[in-house]
């Protein structure tokens, strides 16, 4: 359970920080070296061509630049012992606040003029801190990169909990890239190993990035080093004093007398106190200085710090700065931190890979319905160890071929239904490095255990892995051993299937149809299409700025469909006529029936004058919308948003059902189950509708189904553009709330003034409700888009709820979504 919820925290932290971090990371490894990267492209400006004298002092350069730029306000003055480094002057105009900076030539005090990329790096600059959003170090951009950096932490920790290995004083698990694997294996060892590499420079760059997004992390981090916050200094002048340069170098240089720099920094930050940071001879990074501040006005040392004298935790405080880009371990540490600094998007661009994937494997284990036959009742069980979904589809299909068999998680396989059991059929995953499905770690420790009598047990394993590991399909094999040596009797030798393995999966199909087994339902291949007339289509948003969405009714032409709320129509849809005409006329075709009936039905190149081949033009692919209607209408209803593609034709499949086919046509579809989004088993469960956009039609099927069948009372959390055109099916919703089935609507219009602008407004607004509600046993239910509305409405949930209580409404079916 631990490792589920850190894993379920760590990718949805990924997927809402990682390209936040990928931005930090990226801005991070450029400034790494700006100096250097500056100074290489202002050669006569950063640096001196041709040393012309000894240098100024430091009050006369401020009288010549003051000479050259009247009216300019110094607020930084930079001089190096190196003649031939420019003295750097940072300053304002008058009636501005932008900080500019240029160079004088030490020796004459010349403007050497603004360098070349400052600009650029000023950019570079906001977006690490702040995004370059508004409102710069006091905006919400400066929280959002906060936050970022707490996750930043949480990836490192959570990570190397994640991925601890199951030998971990094997130094080669820990380090050792296998740039040999592909795909998922591939994307998995890129984001775990390299993270391993660079788990220490993480820490220590979120740890001191931190610094600068609360203050509270400041004070705590003073308080446990030990060091006195900076308090003002009492005796200082008064805010707006004029600075007296040629007096605070006078003092400065009286104090100092005897003592050598390689740079002196003098500042003015505020009042008339000017702040002086001297770089020591030789040092490693620019903190490891003598820092002194002199009222201007009286010439008196207000403080007087020296490196010599700090205390380890002062150093690092006054340091955090230099720990945080590296260069407080030198010129390598600069490197190391700009390289690991260079590879965060590495883990965002993989970590999306990798959740890609897993989203594509639940969504095919979604399309397999589970089986009714209940496992206490079974004489025949297959059981799975699933990690990604995929063992758990083959399982559910497996019991479905068999008579009297039962899908079960493998967790769930103790003593007694072994006991009763005649036949058993194992489906497991190995993960990892030889290691069981994360839901499958009870059952591995059972096994540990002495093994009960299993003589009267037949049974049969099919092992998922992948060669690429070197511990392939291990755990599938020491279930099969265990099973044996507790006396079971093997029906046939294990099967391995490495990945995807379509021809493995053939053979165990085989092998169950020499057990009797039906191995040609129609879950087993996709279902054919069937005809269904599209019997009514009508604009529902007259007048929207957005899209326009359109009720769609379909019915069946053989008169016979079933489905359930929560289930799916697949429209198989034919191309734009507008499209396929501008085809025709940039290939020359001559146009014959046949030919349009192809290219109606076919993919056509994405460019227009692409050379393409008839006979290779692939299928068009289906389009799935959810269903709004029950199966007592008759007919499947749908809400079809109108989109556009990249070539400014209609879309595939909206362009099809809204304006295509024509009324009282034939447009061919089926019914997917979605088990994953069907309803409660038990119609008293109060529910949580929550939806925007065309995702009002799964949620309108749920509640046309709780009025079919009776029950508990439902509320519905609905957004969209505007009030006055975008209020989809209001009079259905009226109808249903009359009749008690909706208890109230909670609507959110991103377009209008007044209330709240995003359905995830509206429910945070609600949250004692859902709290009282989800206490009392509701379940929640999920649906439309995955941009935006999924991701915020499960953060406001997540609040409410808190992220334990979500995983475990996950666990009893209480919380589903679809989203897409």
């Amino acid at each position: 359970m631990t490792r589920a919820v850190l894993f379920q925290l760590h990718w949805f932290l990924g997927i809402t920080a990682g390209l936040v971090l990928a931005v930090m990371g990226v801005t991070g490894g450029l400034m790494s070296f700006e100096p250097e990267i500056i100074a290489a492209l202002n050669p006569g400006v950063v640096t001196v061509s041709r040393v012309a004298g000894a240098p100024l002092p430091a009050p006369a350069l401020i009288a010549r630049f003051e000479a050259q730029r009247p009216g300019a306000r110094i607020t930084r003055l930079v001089v190096e012992r190196d003649p031939r480094r420019a003295a750097a002057v940072t300053f304002t105009l008058k009636g501005s606040k932008e900080r500019r900076r240029t160079f004088l030539d030490p020796a004459t005090g010349v403007l050497l003029g603004e360098p070349r990329g400052e600009g650029f790096y000023g950019v570079v600059e906001d977006l690490h801190r702040w995004l370059a959003l508004p409102g710069h170090g006091n905006g919400w951009g400066r929280q959002i990169t906060g936050f970022a950096a707490l996750s930043l932490i949480y990836f490192a920790l959570s990570g190397l909990y994640l991925r601890w290995p199951r030998r971990p004083l094997d130094w080669r698990n820990w380090l050792v890239l296998d740039l040999r694997m592909t795909g998922r294996n591939l994307y998995r060892a890129l984001h775990a190993v390299i993270g391993g590499w660079v788990l220490l420079f993480y820490l220590i760059s979120a740890g001191t990035g931190l610094w600068w997004s609360y203050g509270w992390y400041r004070s705590g981090v003073q308080h446990l080093l030990a060091v006195e916050r900076p308090h003002e200094a009492r005796g200082r002048p008064g805010k707006g004093a004029p600075v007296d340069w040629s007096r605070a170098w006078e003092t400065f240089a009286r104090v100092t007398d005897g003592r050598r720099y390689d740079s002196i920094t003098a500042s003015n930050r505020d009042a008339a106190a000017v702040q002086f940071r001297a770089t020591l001879p030789g040092a490693r990074h620019d903190r490891v200085s003598d820092d002194l501040t002199i009222d201007s006005v009286s010439g008196k040392v207000v403080s007087d710090a020296r490196y010599a004298d700090r205390a380890v935790g002062e150093d690092i405080v006054a340091s955090v700065l230099e720990i945080h880009r590296g260069a407080y371990f030198g010129i390598p540490g600069r490197v190391v931190m700009m390289l690991t600094s260079l590879t965060m998007p590495l883990f965002t661009i993989t970590g999306f890979l990798l959740y890609f994937g897993r989203r594509r494997r639940k969504r095919a284990l979604a399309q397999v319905a589970p089986v009714t036959t209940t496992a206490d009742a079974a004489g025949t069980l297959v059981a799975y160890a699933s990690q990604t979904g995929t063992a758990e589809r083959i399982a559910r299909l497996t019991a479905q071929a068999l008579p009297n068999a039962a899908a079960l998680p493998i967790a769930a396989l103790d003593a007694a239904r072994l006991a009763r059991a005649e036949r058993l059929f194992v489906v497991a995953s190995t993960y990892g490095e030889g290691e069981p499905p994360d839901a499958a770690r009870s059952f591995a420790r059972t096994m540990g255990g002495a093994a009960p009598d299993l003589t009267h047990l037949s049974y049969a394993v099919l092992a998922l892995g992948d060669r690429e590991y070197r511990d392939y399909c291990a755990f599938g094999h020491r279930v099969d051993r265990w099973l044996h040596g507790a006396g079971a009797a093997r029906l046939f030798d294990a099967v391995e299937a490495n990945g995807e393995d379509v021809d493995a999966q053939r053979q165990w199909q085989q092998q169950l149809a020499g057990l009797g087994a039906r191995t040609d339902q129609p879950d087993w291949a996709p279902a054919p299409m069937t005809d269904w007339r599209l019997v009514e289509r009508r604009l529902l948003n007259p007048g929207s700025v957005g899209g326009s969405a359109w009720h769609v009714a379909l019915e069946p032409v053989d008169g016979s469909a079933t489905w359930q709320a929560g289930d799916i129509l697949e429209v198989l849809p034919q191309q734009s006529a507008a499209r396929v005409d501008a085809f025709m006329r940039t290939h020359d075709l001559v146009e014959t029936e046949a030919l349009r009936a192809t290219l109606m039905t076919r993919l056509l190149p994405a460019a227009c004058d692409e050379p393409f081949d008839l006979k290779g033009l692939k299928p068009l692919p289906h389009r799935d919308y959810s269903i709004a209607s029950v199966p007592g209408d008759g007919r499947v209803e749908l809400i079809v948003r109108a989109c556009q593609a990249a070539d400014s034709f209609a879309g595939l499949g909206s362009g099809w059902l809204t304006e295509g086919a024509a009324l009282n046509g034939v447009v061919r579809a089926r019914i997917r189950s979605n088990p994953a989004f069907h309803a409660p088993a038990d119609a008293s469960t109060p529910l949580i509708l929550i939806g925007n956009g065309t995702g009002l039609a799964g949620l309108l099927g749920h509640l046309r189904q709780r009025k079919v069948d009776g029950g508990a009372t439902s509320w519905l959390f609905f957004g969209e553009r505007n009030a006055a055109c975008d209020d989809l099916h209001a009079e259905a919703r009226a109808v249903l709330t009359n009749q008690g089935v909706l208890a109230d609507t909670f609507a959110a219009w991103s377009r209008d003034r007044d209330g709240p602008r995003y359905v995830q407004d509206a429910v945070a607004a609600e949250a004692e409700r859902i709290a009282s509600a989800v206490a009392a046993g509701a379940a929640i239910y999920v649906c439309g888009s995955i941009a935006g509305m999924a991701p915020g409405v499960h953060a406001a949930l997540a609040v409410i709820l808190g992220e334990d209580v979500l995983e475990q409404m996950l666990e009893e079916g209480r919380y589903r979504r679809d989203i897409y």
